[in-house]
């Protein structure tokens, strides 16, 4: 179990054995973390590549790391050795989930496919996070954010509001499926405590995240009868953006007719408020460029703390634009304890964002990533593995064990 997880956690007492890395998979593995989940995070003895991305003040623990491996363990195997998938295999058997983000063949060639380990345990979640599903034309194919951007859709309504193909500038793909992938899996255990069996699920990039934007985007597609055109208007005009004030920016979202009527009566155009094609939903959708490009020319005559005040007073949901910098002095995040402080086994000190999700009866405090290998001795010995054996393995190089790495010498 993991230090920080306490007997009373929501997933207190799941295993979960994580091979997967980067970004989709781990976020996922970190969520289950964050529910009390005991999550063994499993590398090659290179490590994850993201151990390297960004600034860091240890070796192996970047800030792309840091942000996506909270609330785990670290075993490093080197699969490729037979022993060291023995090792694996001893794991599996006291496991609740196995995920992993490898290609179905790799896991088939090392003995790792989800027939094989699901007969072997009846009662495993064996979550595969693949870029395309198996079955379908682009099956096998590697994926990454930018390739499932761009066949999802993302690129595309980025161009037609803003006349380039562009990306979104987040990882929104991994992001995204990285949360269906963790509900998924959630699912899994659920649909397991009321039958007894576990099974074998996937969660494909590029089918999730074009679900993700054809839900407002399929738009008039849905209407099978009218071949209508697909994206939602309202969020693809141009004059969708914050708004510029007279010193700034302003994010400001009448939505209701009463919103707009009051907005247009406090800014002296009772006309707009009359105007037939902003008196409901539909027809300001129809005619949401003109509207958007009308209110921007309003707004910009006062500044941006006038702005709050009024939709305030009018009750329109309002507020200003944080930069990146801004967030960690925001009074809301302060106040929640978004920001908590963490030390490492080295006496460094490391700033997290912590799980936005709180549960009355279940309590994980964020917890340190861990360096490569910190817990391979200890999760090995709980499989059942012997010292003597342990010792093999890391004498041949199927292991690495970094449990000392950050103890101060005696």
């Amino acid at each position: 179990m993991h230090p920080h997880t306490s007997d009373t956690a929501a997933l207190a007492g799941v295993r979960v054995l994580d091979l997967t890395s980067v970004v989709f998979g781990p976020y996922a593995s970190q969520i289950l973390g964050d529910y009390g989940a005991d999550v063994i995070k499993i590398e090659s003895p290179e490590g994850d590549s993201t151990r390297q991305t960004g600034p860091s003040q240890e070796p192996g623990l970047g800030a792309i790391f840091l942000g996506v491996n909270r609330n785990k363990r670290s075993l490093a195997l080197d699969l490729k050795q037979p022993a060291a998938r023995d090792a694996l295999l001893a794991l599996v058997d006291g496991a609740d989930v196995l995920m992993h983000s490898m290609r179905p063949g790799k896991m088939a060639r090392l003995g790792l496919d989800p027939a094989t380990l699901c007969a072997r345990h009846p009662r495993l979640v064996y979550a595969g996070l693949y870029g395309f599903g198996e079955g379908g034309a682009y099956a096998g194919r590697p994926a990454y954010d930018d390739i499932i951007q761009g066949l999802s859709g993302i690129a595309d309504i980025m161009r037609r509001q803003g006349g380039t193909p562009r990306y979104m500038p987040t990882i929104a793909a991994d992001k995204t499926c990285g949360l269906m992938a963790a509900h998924a899996i959630l699912a899994a255990l659920f649909q397991r405590e009321r039958t007894g069996q576990g099974q074998h699920l996937e969660v494909p990039m590029f089918e999730a995240m074009s679900s993700y934007v054809l839900l407002e985007h399929y738009y008039g597609r849905h209407l099978a009868e009218q071949d209508a055109e697909p994206g939602y208007a309202r969020v693809l005009a141009p004059w969708r953006r914050p708004y510029q004030t007279s010193d700034g920016h302003l994010c400001m979202m009448p939505y209701t007719d009463t919103h707009w009527r009051r907005f247009f009566m406090h800014c002296g155009h009772p006309e707009l408020a009359d105007d037939p094609r902003f008196t409901g939903i539909a027809a300001r959708t129809r005619h949401i460029d003109a509207l958007y490009e009308l209110v921007g020319g309003l707004v910009a005559r006062h500044d941006t703390a006038h702005w709050l005040a009024v939709c305030q007073q009018l009750e329109i949901p309002a507020a200003p634009v944080n930069r990146l910098e801004d967030l960690e002095q925001d009074p809301h995040l302060a106040s929640v304890g978004f920001f908590p402080e963490v030390q490492s086994d080295t006496g460094r000190h490391y700033r997290l964002v912590r799980n936005p999700v709180r549960l009355q009866r279940s309590v994980v405090a964020p917890g340190m990533p861990p360096r490569l290998g910190q817990h391979t001795r200890d999760v090995l010995r709980q499989a059942g593995l012997s010292d003597t054996r342990i010792d093999d393995l890391l004498a041949s190089g199927a292991a690495r064990d970094d449990s000392q790495a950050g103890k101060p010498a005696p």
